[in-house]
């Protein structure tokens, strides 16, 4: 029995009792009556507490009401003398003995302590759904999908509704790639977000918040919006935690354990996890390699096998000290490490114009990389005696290490003759936040917010490579970047009747240094934006609200997409930086509509960006060739391939993609999401976005030729992506989830990406008196996870390329809870602080 069925069900009586003595209640004046009841640990205010009026003529409940979220309760009672019983499943029953009422009052603040006999004896299984819909943002809560177990962070949000993980890992927000993801409402440290949500279990996370419309508060980074994780912190009383097992196919073995201790001044908490994965992807690249006049010069069949293996280590240790009823005081260090190699075989076969087949060429990649990450995070709250006035201080501080090394041997099949290339690529991060914020409650419903965030960046890059021992000053470079961004920023919310408003202004002062030692090329970038925003919600009725919302947002370039220094991975496909690539600023508009039935929710929304100076990537010809020659070894040329061993060689340009600011970007969407629960055993969630791109822009360049070359970006796109996920409890405690996406295809300036259809599957039960579940998931069971696409080059190039990150994954876990039941109800309020309150209108 859930504790809001326990609190229904005692609401009910309360009801019954009111209703069968009815003709019996007391006469006399009805008068008002309210209050607040909070948790006495704690001081914060406890949600669905039961307030009964119990008479004393009669000994019968004659009125009764529950609190809100705000631990506030507000009932109408007859003139008369009562005994006041206030109740909290866990917690120990209070009175107010013989109180006599004549008038409207608020009663005493009520402190509830909690009952550790009664979380011994309750089972409690609070079936939470898994997706809450509400006004500004979803909530994702990880803990009921057996779809992520034993899977990282990157499984996680794949399940997200508005969220997608492409098969490289890149996180789209409603098929906008402008994304910033947080954790813990942070800054990720890491250097490579993308690599870092695949090290992360998926058992550490407690929840998604993916807020579409920020507010000031937040940083105005990502364009598209936000994505928070939420990782998992201790929250019931005494001595508890989890301990997870799991094993898959490709090879894939993880261990992860929480472990929580909570008294009345303090709470201890623990996250330690290890992981070993392989995985293993694929791709190919069939490319016809054009004349001038779009004439076929050669064809290339390039297949790519690709095996990472590697072990993660990710553990936090963390301390929450409740220095008074008012002030709570949190430390946290986190460490995580991993190691691992991979490795990338290719294969090029090579065909004349009239694709008859000549000779074929490889390249093996082999890779070892490694890395660290220490960061310490503090927090500070201090609640003042108003309710919602309130101080926190957040600082955090992070060094993070990464170096990936390679060796590439290049050989023919019809020859004697190879090269051997390396690579060395070090990356040092060192990353410091300091946060201050200041709520300060108004009369009528009102209050200002104000804060300070410093985020301060520095990032070397080594990298290194050699051919045949020799070093290859082309692509060795060493660069440095630093990036400076301090911000203020106000808010004021109020409501009036109905109508809730929130108007917020942030100022943020970006100095960004991008510095190429090797070749002294020196770039400083000094900004500074105003970012308003702008929120009016409506409430129709208790379960119908409409709003709008305006944001200004930013995109910074950063790292590889700045570095001058072209990467290594394809001696015909190279990707090169561009260090004067400026930020786009993006202008959101967002219009929602929210309605809740009794077995239905609906959130729809219809959104439009404006973006300028949108980075778009860009191919080109470099001028160099590649010249294979059968029974001899590759010859790079510059300029107009020569011919060697009289025409009988293969000439490959070498293609280059780099980042460029391309114009505008208009983006107009429709986006829903439904929360169906047709019967109690089954639970149906549903997301779908339609979206609409408009790109205008040019981009010209001088070739090899020393011919200047117009392009044209005017492109007209449209697509739209779907989710589905059915969830039904069967008997003997099993659970059946299915996810299905699809994702329609997609034109681009330069070619077209195909649709992609994937289908996971999960069964879970419950065994050991609840103590423990056994979960099997499938994820791809169709293996149809690819990314396809056309790509058109004029006069260059026409190609087909698939590409497979990962390939089908199964996986098995065990869940083991001691001390703890399956889903216990967090009896501990949220912390009032950035990453956990988007509710920024007073209500």
């Amino acid at each position: 029995m859930t504790k809001y069925l326990y609190c229904i069900i005692v609401a009910l009586g309360i009801l019954n009792t009111i209703d069968t003595n009815a003709q019996n209640k007391p006469q006399g004046a009805r008068v008002k009556i309210s209050g607040i009841v909070v948790e006495k640990s704690s001081g914060k205010p406890l949600e669905s507490a039961i307030v009964s009026f119990i008479n004393l003529k009669n000994n019968r409940t004659t009125a009764g009401a529950m609190t809100n979220e705000k631990g506030i309760y507000e009932v109408d009672v007859i003139t008369g003398t009562y005994d006041v019983k206030f109740e909290f499943m866990s917690f120990k029953t209070q009175y107010i003995k013989n109180k006599t009422i004549s008038n409207s009052e608020n009663l005493e603040k009520i402190a509830l302590q909690e009952d550790p006999s009664q979380l011994q004896e309750v089972i409690i299984r609070n079936d939470k759904t898994t997706v809450e819909i509400k006004l500004d943002k979803k909530i994702y809560n990880v803990g009921k999908d057996i779809m992520v177990k034993g899977g990282t962070v990157s499984d996680v949000l794949d399940n997200v509704p508005s969220v997608s993980v492409d098969v490289e890992g890149n996180v789209a927000l409603r098929g906008n790639d402008n994304v910033k993801v947080l954790i813990d409402g942070r800054l990720s440290n890491a250097i490579n977000i993308n690599d870092a949500l695949k090290m992360i279990p998926a058992d550490a996370i407690d929840k998604v918040e993916v807020i579409t419309n920020p507010s000031a508060r937040y940083d105005a980074e990502g364009g598209a919006g936000l994505i928070n994780i939420i990782l998992k912190k201790g929250k019931t009383k005494g001595l508890n935690g989890t301990l997870m097992a799991n094993a898959g196919d490709p090879e894939n073995y993880g261990i992860n354990g929480t472990l929580n201790f909570k008294s009345e001044n303090f709470n201890l908490f623990t996250n330690q996890g290890f992981a070993y994965r392989k995985t293993p992807g694929n791709a190919f690249f069939d490319s016809r390699y054009l004349n001038s006049d779009n004439s076929t010069r050669n064809y290339i069949y390039e297949k790519r096998d690709n095996l990472q293996k590697g072990n993660t280590y990710n553990g936090n240790f963390g301390a929450e000290w409740f220095l008074d009823k008012s002030t709570t005081w949190t430390n946290t260090f986190n460490y995580r490490k991993n190691s691992g190699n991979g490795d990338n075989f290719i294969s090029y076969q090579n065909f004349d114009a009239n694709r008859i087949y000549k000779f074929s060429n490889f390249r093996n990649n082999i890779e070892d990389n490694s890395g660290s990450n220490i960061e310490f995070t503090s927090n500070l709250l201090k609640k003042f005696k108003k309710d919602g006035h309130k101080l926190t201080v957040d600082f955090s501080a992070s060094k993070n290490n990464d170096d990936i090394s390679a060796t590439i041997y290049n050989y023919q099949n019809n020859s004697s003759l190879s090269t051997l290339d390396t690579s060395k690529n070090k990356q040092r991060q060192n990353r410091n936040t300091i946060q201050a914020d200041y709520v300060l409650p108004l009369q009528k419903q009102s209050q200002v917010e104000a804060g300070y965030r410093g985020n301060f960046t520095n990032l070397l890059t080594n990298y290194q490579v050699y051919n045949n021992g020799v070093l290859n000053n082309q692509f060795t470079n060493v660069l440095e970047y630093i990036e400076n961004v301090n911000a203020v920023y106000g808010q004021f919310g109020t409501k009036v009747k109905k109508l809730s408003m929130l108007y917020g202004l942030r100022f943020e002062d970006s100095h960004i240094e991008v510095n190429q030692l090797t070749s002294q090329l020196y770039k400083t970038k000094k900004y500074n934006n105003f970012f308003p925003s702008a929120t009016w919600a409506y409430e129709i009725s208790d379960n119908t609200n409409v709003s709008l919302n305006y944001s200004k947002r930013i995109n910074r370039p950063r790292g590889r997409e700045i570095n001058p220094f072209n990467s290594y991975s394809s001696n015909i496909n190279i990707f090169q930086g561009n260090p004067d690539l400026n930020p786009s600023l993006t202008d959101a508009f967002d219009i929602g509509f929210l309605k809740k039935w009794d077995k239905l929710t609906l959130s729809t929304s219809l959104y439009y960006n404006t973006t300028k100076d949108v980075v778009q990537m860009i191919r080109r010809e470099t001028g160099n060739f590649v010249i294979t020659v059968v029974d001899g070894a590759d010859v790079i040329t510059n300029g107009v391939p020569v011919v060697i061993n009289g025409g009988a060689d293969v000439i490959t340009p070498v293609m280059i993609t780099t980042p460029i600011n391309l114009a505008k970007e208009y983006r107009t969407g429709f986006e829903f999401t439904l929360n169906y629960s047709p019967y109690k055993w089954w639970k149906l969630n549903t997301n779908f976005n339609f979206f609409a791109i408009n790109t205008s822009g040019s981009y010209a360049y001088t070739n090899y030729l020393n011919q200047t070359i117009a392009q044209n970006f005017d492109n007209k796109t449209n697509s739209w992506s779907s989710r589905v996920s059915s969830k039904i409890s069967l008997p003997y405690k099993i659970d059946w989830q299915t996810n299905f996406t699809y994702n329609a295809p997609q034109t681009t300036a330069q070619g077209k990406i195909l649709g992609i259809a994937a289908l996971n599957l999960g069964f879970s039960k419950d065994v050991l008196k609840d103590k423990a579940t056994i979960a099997l998931n499938v994820n791809d069971v169709f293996n149809s996870r690819k990314r396809r696409m056309y790509n058109f080059v004029n006069g260059t190039l026409d190609s087909y390329q698939e590409m497979q990150f990962r390939v089908r994954q199964i996986n098995l876990s065990f869940t083991y809870r001691f001390n703890k039941s399956k889903n216990d109800k967090d009896i501990k309020p949220k912390r009032d602080n950035e990453q956990e309150n988007g509710g920024d209108i007073p209500g």
